[in-house]
């Protein structure tokens, strides 16, 4: 059950991080935003970040071995940069409709996961 609840926090985290991290890129479609300066995107992203953390550091804690939960701290951040990358891709695919899949694409993702073997096997 652990392991679910963070690999659930963990998508959660990912999916405002990405939001953050990249929103501002989308977002500028829109006319208002486009006036705002430097400054207020990076607030509006910090305002964003804020509840990646809010589901990441439970997340952390609650699946560290060290606190009871399922995994080492290294199969933790393995694990959170696959899904950052899943949630990009996913991102990338529904928000910025140029952007294409390509085979290169999916052979990195077909490594990400063989990472994840590996790292997980014992």
């Amino acid at each position: 059950m652990k392991a679910l609840l963070t690999i659930g926090l963990l998508v959660l985290s990912n999916t405002f991080m990405t939001l953050a991290w990249y929103g501002h890129l989308k977002f500028a479609e829109w006319k208002w935003f486009n006036k705002l300066g430097l400054v207020s995107i990076i607030l509006i992203s910090w305002g964003i970040a804020l509840f990646e953390y809010m589901f990441q550091v439970p997340a952390n804690k609650i699946g560290f071995s060290g606190n009871g939960g399922p995994f080492s701290l290294v199969q933790l951040k393995v694990l959170q940069e696959v899904i950052t990358l899943l949630i990009f891709m996913i991102f990338t695919l529904i928000a910025f409709k140029n952007e294409t899949l390509r085979l290169n694409h999916l052979i990195g993702a077909i490594f990400l996961v063989l990472a994840v073997y590996f790292i997980f096997k014992k």
